[in-house]
């Protein structure tokens, strides 16, 4: 269930990516490598989920600045998603473990930070500016956030036991 309060919303953020940060810590940097049967690795599902909260906080700037919000990214439509996440996981190829884990890292601590400037009505009073859709600043944080951050452990998990076997 979603979070419906700033409180909800920073106690969600910060369980789910403590959960992650503890799958993460003490995951080699040869296993992070290693590409699973689609040619993914944990270091490319990690580099992702940065990348998104990335792409929220600029939403969040654009939207707010009274400029156009591209969804997900100029060039692209939310139907174009597996081409931009190929596009994106092509231009992170040379991004090593530890820059994926620091990236990651830097984009939570901005994602706490900004939810932690709003009031429950700035986040879950209304659409959030330039979303074109009734999607909340709070529920498009917690898309970018804790949900990415659950969705990540939970490939993380299957990648570690498989690749335990």
């Amino acid at each position: 269930m979603p979070a419906g309060s700033k409180l909800e919303l920073q106690t969600v953020t910060q369980k789910e990516f403590a959960k992650l940060s503890k799958l993460i810590e003490k995951i080699a940097a040869a296993d992070a490598l290693k590409k699973d049967e689609d040619d993914t690795s944990i270091k490319d599902v990690v580099a992702h989920r940065a990348h998104w909260i990335e792409l929220f906080l600029g939403w969040y700037g654009a939207g707010a600045a009274g400029k156009e919000v591209h969804f997900p990214a100029e060039g692209y439509k939310w139907s174009e998603l597996k081409r931009y996440n190929a596009d994106l996981r092509a231009k992170q190829a040379e991004l090593g473990w530890e820059e994926a884990r620091n990236n990651l890292a830097d984009g939570h601590r901005a994602l706490t930070e900004l939810i932690e400037e709003f009031s429950d009505v700035e986040l879950y009073g209304g659409p959030m500016k330039g979303a074109k859709n009734d999607w909340t600043t709070g529920r498009w944080a917690e898309a970018a956030g804790p949900s990415h951050y659950r969705s990540a452990a939970k490939y993380i998990r299957a990648r570690l036991k498989s690749l335990a076997s």
